[in-house]
């Protein structure tokens, strides 16, 4: 769609954001995305969120954040890493295909299916011609899906080359954060140019009007997490109108028969 300027072009700093304020934005993002999961086990839609981006960019804290509080049988995350070598034998899809959510379900995906444009393609694990041939099919995966009903919500978050590095170092100094951290982590900040490139390539041929891209510049992890919880409360609450479930006449006869209780407007 041609909107995206480069990514280390983008703004990084945001103001500062007090511990109260922060709070208080953060519980009531929680429980309007707690109110939309209720209405999506009422009426069966089905959601996939993406997110995607830079080691140390805060991928785990957001994540964490958007799960805190959901009713958890029908929010599935997935962590995804290198195929297995059953996966290995099939289409890069397939195993996304696997994962789709059921009908009321949601799926939260740590990292996505755009690792065959960004890693395979950047480390050579894939040829040239099939990391081009998929953005197409990734296009055509994400169209199939949204036709069926499934929303889609795409997250990239970008971390600062400077931020990226100061977050490294914390982990390398902190003995609970070192397993965050290995020799596949600078073999990718060593080749950032590429990735950029990589990045900006996805962008511009995957942003649709039926999946778009969200970047979140991170920096600054708090305005972060906030904005990524704001944006997956207004793609899922697009054309929403949230109700009151009403009780069911069979429960409350059942809730009589056995305590006498009635709903306090019935005499």
């Amino acid at each position: 769609m041609g909107k995206w300027p480069k990514l280390d072009k983008i703004e990084m700093i945001d103001g500062p954001l007090d511990d109260e304020t922060y709070e208080r934005r953060l519980e009531k993002l929680q429980n309007r995305l707690l109110d939309l999961q209720i209405h999506h086990l009422r009426t069966g839609g089905r959601t996939m969120i993406g997110v995607d981006g830079w080691d140390a960019a805060g991928k785990g804290g957001l994540v964490q954040r958007i799960v805190f509080g959901l009713e958890p049988r029908s929010m599935h995350v997935w962590r995804i890493g290198a195929p297995t070598p059953l996966e290995q034998g099939r289409h890069f899809l397939w195993r996304f295909w696997e994962r789709v959510p059921a009908p009321a379900n949601w799926a939260l995906f740590d990292r996505t299916w755009y690792g065959r444009v960004l890693v395979e393609r950047i480390e050579g694990f894939c040829s040239k011609a099939e990391w081009q041939r998929a953005y197409r099919e990734i296009n055509e995966f994400e169209r199939t899906l949204t036709d069926a009903g499934v929303r889609f919500i795409k997250l990239l978050v970008h971390v600062s080359e400077e931020e990226q590095k100061r977050r490294m170092i914390k982990r390398l100094e902190n003995p609970h954060k070192r397993y965050k951290i290995g020799p596949e982590d600078f073999r990718n900040i060593s080749k950032r140019e590429k990735y950029l490139e990589a990045y900006d390539d996805m962008l511009e041929k995957t942003d649709t009007e039926h999946a778009p891209w969200h970047v979140i510049a991170t920096d600054d992890k708090r305005h972060a997490r906030l904005r990524g919880l704001e944006i997956i409360v207004d793609e899922i609450g697009r054309d929403v109108t949230l109700t009151e479930q009403e009780l069911d006449p069979k429960v409350v006869e059942d809730a009589f028969r056995l305590w006498g209780w009635k709903p306090k407007d019935t005499k």
